[in-house]
């Protein structure tokens, strides 16, 4: 059946088969936001293969939860699993990242800049670069996508398929890549805003307009008790005006 569906922030047709291939998605973080994104994609039919730095053994009870549909593997395999990687890493774990496995691909990258866990990057702070440009240098011969980076993870249960729907940025360099990530983050539960390149990314980074607290329910219970905040949805139209408005961080100054 043809089916009327947003991508990236404009309307699109798409051919839905009973009988299409199967969707898979590999995630490299077990992390909140890789284990939120894992859910939302085994709700979502996915297929899911996981794995972090730990090794498959880890990740038992996560897979028992995931139920048939998801199992553990080692980095590589997640990177080979399916066409687009979700990577859910710190920075400083690029360097331990199989590169080659990722060449060619597009990538979901759900990763922020924290300098108290990545250390300080001089790109960065000088804002030479954005994360996603930063990211990008680390993976050369792929295409990185951001998306999933401006939400808390218990925000991504909370607020996946809700009434009015939620939206969320994307942002790449590459139109075709944006658009394939915009089909998941779509599958996944959430409508799609075009946030422009990787250079425009900052506009939903830590720190700006756009970033996690405009999804609180109550902007003093977020800053009481930001886990328990069950979070409210953000429309597209809001999205596209808090990201015009939006202004660049001062990341030299990030303290967390």
């Amino acid at each position: 059946m043809r089916r009327r569906s947003r991508s990236c922030g404009y309307e699109y047709s798409a051919i839905i088969s009973k009988e299409s291939n199967v969707k898979r998605i590999g995630i490299i973080g077990s992390g909140s936001i890789g284990a939120a994104v894992a859910r939302l994609a085994i709700a979502a039919d996915y297929e899911v293969l996981i794995a972090n730095s730990r090794g498959p053994e880890s990740l038992t009870d996560l897979i028992d939860e995931l139920g048939p549909r998801a199992q553990a593997g080692e980095v590589r395999a997640a990177a080979e699993f399916g066409d687009i990687p979700v990577l859910a890493v710190p920075l400083a774990a690029y360097p331990n990242l199989p590169i080659d496995a990722f060449a060619g691909k597009s990538i979901l990258s759900t990763g922020n800049y924290y300098p108290h866990r990545d250390g300080r990057i001089e790109e960065l702070d000088t804002l030479e670069s954005t994360t996603a440009e930063y990211e990008q240098t680390l993976l050369p011969d792929t295409l990185i996508v951001k998306a999933f980076n401006n939400i808390l993870f218990p925000h991504i249960p909370n607020l996946a398929n809700s009434l009015p729907r939620t939206a969320l940025p994307v942002a790449g360099d590459d139109t075709a890549a944006k658009n394939r990530v915009c089909d998941i983050v779509n599958a996944l539960g959430f409508d799609t805003v075009d946030a422009g390149t990787l250079a425009e990314s900052w506009r939903f980074e830590p720190d700006s307009g756009a970033y996690t607290p405009i999804y609180a329910a109550s902007a003093d219970g977020f800053k009481n008790d930001y886990l328990a905040d069950p979070g409210a949805p953000v429309s597209a139209g809001r999205l596209r005006t808090l990201l015009t408005a939006s202004h660049r961080p001062d990341v030299g100054a990030r303290q967390f």
